[in-house]
């Protein structure tokens, strides 16, 4: 898997008691069980693979995102394959899809983003995005975006928020009652019946133009989630997803970080707060309070 670039699916790691791809930082058991890296100390397996040389020169702040928000965000702007001076909608403008329009717009292409949250659509739209507030026009969105693309839809959707959508009242009723039951009854009920808000995923398909591609980088985890198929093979729509494959997008991305800081990496985050800190800063990510977007943690 790793000569294919599929490092995500790497043999060596696989967590194949849970017939899952390779084992990931941070994670649940679904995924190895290992203890992430928000700490003062970290023991690391294998080593020689998972770190990352970074030049001198430039402040190692400016590598920290390689770990996760720059390669998840180039994967899913790779999996969107925007054709040249394309367009794409980004839905979900919280670190992943605020990066993810970034590099798309470096790369060329024309980016509308959607959020509800005022701090992230002005940051976005700072960067230059023609930023939506979701929270202004509903269920009206598609037909916007339609109106803004003579009519057919955006190339390409990412899809950035995942099963945490707005919108799905259902679903997230029963990702609720799920969390109140002993881990023993809840665990195998989601590995076999767990649906996702399916909100972001089913606006994706209605935004994007017949034979075009959608990328989720957004996590989902259900096992029953019901799928518009009749609609998806009549538009002809292409889907990609997956964890991302740091390993494989790190030299595309490094050039980058090293000369005039084309991405914005140095002013990124929002936060900058000590480990002790740490159980506030998820608290107001969570909240979507105090304009957090992305947190940087200083042991």
């Amino acid at each position: 898997m790793c000569d294919h670039g599929l490092y995500s699916q790497c043999e060596t790691t696989q967590v194949r008691e849970q017939g899952s791809g390779a084992a990931l930082f941070g994670y649940s058991k679904l995924y190895g069980s290992i203890p992430g890296g928000q700490a003062q100390y970290l023991r690391v397996p294998h080593a020689d693979t998972t770190h990352i040389k970074v030049p001198d020169g430039p402040a190692d702040d400016r590598f920290v995102y390689l770990s996760d928000v720059l390669p998840t965000a180039w994967q899913a702007v790779e999996y969107a394959e925007i054709p040249e001076g394309g367009t794409v909608t980004v839905l979900g403008l919280g670190p992943i899809g605020d990066m993810a329009g970034r590099i798309a717009m470096h790369r060329g292409a024309r980016v509308i983003g959607v959020d509800l949250v005022p701090e992230r659509l002005a940051r976005s739209a700072a960067r230059g995005m023609d930023v939506i507030d979701l929270g202004d026009v509903g269920s009206g969105l598609a037909d916007l975006i339609r109106d803004r693309t003579d009519g057919r839809g955006t190339d390409s959707v990412i899809d950035a928020v995942g099963m945490e959508a707005h919108g799905s009242p259902v679903a997230k009723l029963a990702q609720t009652a799920t969390g109140y039951l002993p881990s023993a009854i809840a665990a195998p009920m989601m590995e076999r019946m767990g649906v996702d808000r399916l909100n972001a995923l089913y606006t994706a398909i209605d935004v994007v133009r017949r034979g075009g591609t959608i990328s989720l980088s957004g996590v989902y985890g259900g096992m029953s989630d019901p799928m518009p198929m009749l609609t998806m093979f009549d538009k002809q729509i292409r889907l990609r997803m997956g964890q991302a494959n740091v390993l494989h997008w790190v030299p595309r991305i490094l050039p980058l970080l090293t000369d005039d800081d084309p991405l914005g990496v140095d002013a990124f985050a929002t936060h900058r707060l000590s480990l002790a800190e740490a159980p506030h800063a998820y608290d107001i990510f969570q909240r979507k309070q105090d304009g957090a977007v992305k947190v940087v943690f200083t042991p």
